[in-house]
């Protein structure tokens, strides 16, 4: 039996906005065919910024949220 050709994944890049912080990107879509292989489908890419990382969520489930930056550990309140 021929393995599906529909998408199983949404495709995902992290674009910079900022210094530290970043929006999640969609920029294609891929599937996991029955023998292990997966096959991506880029449409688009991010302009700047791009380190060329792309995570791969399965269709209905948003990629990962920010990490929440830790505190500065500057002292301020130390007596």
């Amino acid at each position: 039996m021929a393995d599906s050709k529909a998408p199983t994944h949404i495709a995902y890049s992290r674009q910079r906005v900022g210094k530290t912080s970043f929006v999640w990107l969609e920029i294609g879509k891929g599937r996991l065919d029955n023998d292990g292989v997966f096959h991506s489908f880029l449409n688009r890419m991010p302009i700047g910024g791009w380190s060329g990382y792309v995570y791969f969520a399965p269709i209905g489930i948003p990629p990962p949220e920010e990490e929440p930056q830790r505190p500065d550990d500057s002292g301020e309140d130390q007596a």
